[in-house]
């Protein structure tokens, strides 16, 4: 026999491999709605026969039971990393598509109180004026609408701006969850590396890091890389943020002021590490690339072709309005008014008086609308407008495209994860009972050596 003790100490490890076995399943019922949870595994390793203690010589024994190996994290990096990656993707076109979604809304077209409905009506006024171009009605009805359409046309760059002023604002609470997220992410990193030291188990720390990493991605579409040494270090646009345990700032260099205003200039960052300052290239992803971009080129680029519509309208019609003569045979007068710098969010009707609108295109011909016919044919404002706002409508559908493809590749890299890190209930279960089962063999193990023993040592050369 190889050892009647022996056989004792290869069932107490047995014991002790499978009530860490079965702690460890409990541990992940328990944490099966955590979020960012990575179940855990125990691993075994079986302890082999002693060496032979001569050349000649022969071991009977078959092995010495099995040693408790570290609890092991079911996470895959290469998949941890390809997840940041899509989720920053993600949330880049999410937010793209909801800040645009909102503003086609605010636009309504088409629509029976958008801008294009309100040039239709102007330009019918002023064939309703050709056909009675004495008749004070007319006129007053002509100046309404004209009031309207000028009102439509500021409504729209007032959603604009507002829209605009939402996103500095929401830009800077962005940048500030950046540098909290980078900030724990560093203080993570110094705490695993304790951890490490220490001897103690770092699996909570790793999934709260890897939770910090995964938002960081979401918020800026940031890469992260593992270190020899166990550390993560995060990039932004190839500026490193977070090495180690230190963490630079994240600061916006343009385009937002302090105080949530627009400073004039394009959105731009730089990560602040000490006195040093590294701008960060444009074309960053996530929420805050999202956000950037928006600031930067959408919704400028829009404001300023409302604009252009506004300036287009109002110069074709005074220069029309102004080949023509009023009631009393002056030349007209320019019927909108507005400021160069902002021609939509200004745009006003300029007459007040009926009688000033210039419907003849003869001297002292109260009676004869032929201006008034000349003004209510479509103008290029409005084949201006129809292109702005289709074009408008066309990147609205481009982006709600992509994200859903984009959604399509993401739950599936979710789902890769999950299968891999999620706790599953049932095989928990079954983990548990094979680890009882197997704790209840070595114990029966363990009695029947007592037996053995008791035997040996109680009843051996007893005579009867």
């Amino acid at each position: 026999m190889a050892g009647t003790l022996s056989s004792l100490n290869t069932a107490l490890t047995a014991l002790r491999f499978n009530r860490v076995a079965m702690d460890v399943a409990a541990n992940n019922i328990a944490n099966a709605t955590t979020e960012g949870y990575a179940r855990r595994r125990v691993g075994g390793e079986a302890i082999g026969a002693p060496v032979q203690p001569a050349m000649w010589s022969r071991y009977d024994g078959v092995g010495g039971g099995v040693a408790t190996g570290a609890t092991e994290r079911m996470v895959d990096s290469f998949l941890d990393a390809r997840a940041r990656r899509e989720h920053g993707a993600q949330s880049y076109l999410d937010v793209r598509a909801g800040v645009l979604q909102r503003v086609e809304s605010g636009i309504g077209e088409p629509g029976d109180n958008g801008v294009a409905a309100a040039m239709a009506d102007f330009r019918s006024s002023w064939h309703d004026l050709a056909n009675n171009p004495g008749g004070d009605a007319a006129r007053g009805q002509l100046l309404a609408r004209a009031e309207t359409l000028a009102g439509a046309l500021r409504n729209q760059a007032t959603n604009i701006a507002s829209e605009q002023s939402d996103q500095r604002f929401r830009l800077q609470a962005m940048v500030s969850e950046v540098n909290t997220v980078a900030s724990d992410l560093a203080s993570t990193n110094a705490n695993v590396a304790v951890a490490k030291l220490n001897g103690t188990d770092a699996g909570t720390l790793l999934d709260q890091r890897d939770q910090l990493a995964l938002r960081l991605s979401e918020l800026t579409g940031s890469v992260a890389t593992v270190r020899t040494d166990g550390g993560l270090d995060v990039t932004v646009g190839g500026v490193a943020l977070v090495t180690g345990k230190d963490a630079g700032a994240f600061v916006i260099s343009g385009g937002v002021t302090p105080s949530g205003g627009d400073d004039g200039q394009p959105v731009g960052f730089t990560v602040v590490t000490g006195a040093t300052s590294v701008p960060v290239p444009t074309g960053l992803r996530g929420e805050v690339g999202a956000v950037a971009d928006l600031l930067t080129t959408t919704l400028p680029a829009y404001a300023d072709g409302l604009s252009a519509v506004a300036r287009t309208l109002a110069d074709t019609v005074n220069a029309q309005h102004a080949a023509g003569y009023d009631l009393g045979g002056t030349a007209g007068q320019p019927l909108f008014s507005y400021n160069a710098a902002d021609a939509a969010g200004t745009i006003t009707v300029a007459l007040t008086d009926p009688a000033s609108v210039a419907a003849s295109g003869i001297t002292g011909g109260g009676l004869d609308g032929s201006n008034a016919d000349l003004l209510g044919v479509t103008g290029p404002a409005d084949g201006d407008y129809q292109r702005l706002v289709n074009g408008f409508g066309t990147e609205v559908a481009s982006v709600q495209r992509l994200a859903v493809s984009q959604s399509l590749l993401t739950n599936q890299v979710d789902g890769a994860r999950e299968q891999l890190s999620g706790v599953n209930l049932d095989e928990e279960t079954v983990s548990m009972l094979q680890a009882q089962r197997a704790y209840e063999a070595a114990s029966r193990v363990m009695s029947v050596m007592d037996s053995v023993l008791d035997t040996l040592i109680n009843r051996t050369g007893l005579l009867r």
